[in-house]
């Protein structure tokens, strides 16, 4: 049974015809692991900060916000049933490997770092607080590890990618708790998922939830979720939109791929989405992502946004993974290519799930961030369980 037999209505998304996302690391693989204007906003979109007193410490955004917005789509009704292609691998950005890639990786890939590149999973960060205060005015958010986060905006309380499991399937267990316990959250109002693997789309996680939990989901994936009496799924192309309680959440392309079984390579889409609330503060989740155009496409699409939260592990070697991982430095590129104002690294310090010392990315980051000249308060390098907040004026409050 293919995507259509369970489908209705409509069709793809016409504004997704992008070039080709990713070749898949088998780190990744699951046998082992009619336009109508926005609503204005209340403050202005532009990603441009006042000058600094200080030209050598800038921001991240790179990008002066053009005078005239392309509009943005109407949203799309919620649970509407689609009609789907058979397959997505038209929306591949790098091809994936072929056999000879497959024999270099048998002679020299490894996907997990040596003794001393394990040494440090002690001193992985992991300080995990009571979730901050918010009013439907504040933005805050969370990191649970990995993909997972805690985002509070207009009022609602959003999981991205939740997994709250020990293990997934090939990894090792999780070499920091998840921290966010599942009794401290409050009422989930929506869930957003990127893509089907199983780093970030967890079966046993989602059970916990009720079954009409909003979920949001990439073009293809719905049948899983209504397979599991998932009641309010929405499945969106990219460049399409939904709102929910006055939050619009758009999905928008990333340089990755789908696969969760032997025979479904890419019959689902992948991407990211960008949360925006009714006084117009926006929060972009990246997924998972090797670094490419479609960064500065969204930033030119989405101006003003003030929090980028993007992957920056699982990226050695990179001749395997650099189309869909992006490394600490790329993640720092692509928060300016966003024009972001703030960057949260994320997809590391949780799962091994490639070759490099599990806490080089955070140095690497930092160093990546410093050495573009970027004002250190806007890194939130968070540790696992920590929390940053936005007021409504898209103000940082108080530290961790």
């Amino acid at each position: 049974m293919t995507q259509q037999s369970e489908s209705t209505t409509t069709t793809p998304a016409a504004a997704a015809n992008p070039p080709p996302a990713a070749a898949p690391p088998p780190s990744s693989q699951p046998t082992s692991a009619s336009p109508a204007p926005p609503r204005p906003p209340t403050r202005p979109p532009s990603a441009v900060r006042p000058p600094e007193a200080a030209p050598e410490v800038r921001h991240a955004v790179s990008r002066p916000a053009p005078d005239v917005l392309e509009p943005l789509p109407e949203p799309r009704p919620l649970t509407e049933r689609r009609v789907w292609p058979r397959s997505f691998t038209h929306r591949l950005t790098a091809p994936l490997p072929g056999l000879k890639g497959f024999a270099r990786f048998a002679r020299e890939g490894a996907l997990r770092p040596g003794p001393s590149g394990l040494a440090d999973i002690p001193r992985l960060p992991y300080e995990p607080a009571p979730l901050p205060r918010v009013d439907t005015r504040t933005v805050a958010v969370t990191w649970a590890g990995h993909a997972s986060w805690v985002i509070r905006i207009g009022g609602l309380t959003v999981l991205t990618d939740p997994v709250w499991s020990r293990r997934i399937l090939g990894t090792p267990a999780r070499m920091t708790p998840v921290g966010v316990a599942w009794s401290a959250l409050p009422r989930v109002d929506a869930v957003l998922i990127s893509h089907n693997h199983y780093d970030h789309l967890d079966a046993p996680t989602l059970r916990r939830l009720p079954r009409g939990t909003p979920v949001f989901v990439p073009a293809g994936l719905g049948r899983w979720f209504r397979r599991r009496r998932f009641t309010h799924v929405t499945e969106l192309d990219w460049w399409e939109a939904v709102e929910l309680d006055g939050v619009r959440l758009d999905f928008v392309p990333a340089h990755h791929w789908s696969k969760r079984s032997l025979h479904d390579t890419c019959r689902t889409l992948w991407g990211g989405w960008v949360l925006t609330d009714p006084d117009g503060q926006r929060v972009y989740f990246a997924g998972d992502t090797g670094y490419g155009h479609w960064f500065d496409r969204i930033g030119s699409r989405y101006p003003g946004i003030d929090l980028a939260l993007l992957p920056i592990g699982a990226y050695h070697p990179r001749w395997w993974l650099s189309d869909v991982h992006c490394d600490p430095e790329e993640a720092v590129r692509a928060a300016r290519d966003l024009g972001a104002r703030r960057m949260a690294p994320m997809h590391w310090a949780t799962f091994v799930l490639s070759a490099e010392p599990v806490l080089e990315p955070l140095h690497r980051v930092r160093a990546a961030w410093e050495g573009a000249g970027l004002d250190r308060e806007d890194l939130w390098d968070l540790p696992v369980g920590a929390s940053r907040v936005l007021d409504g004026d898209g103000r940082a409050l108080g530290g961790r």
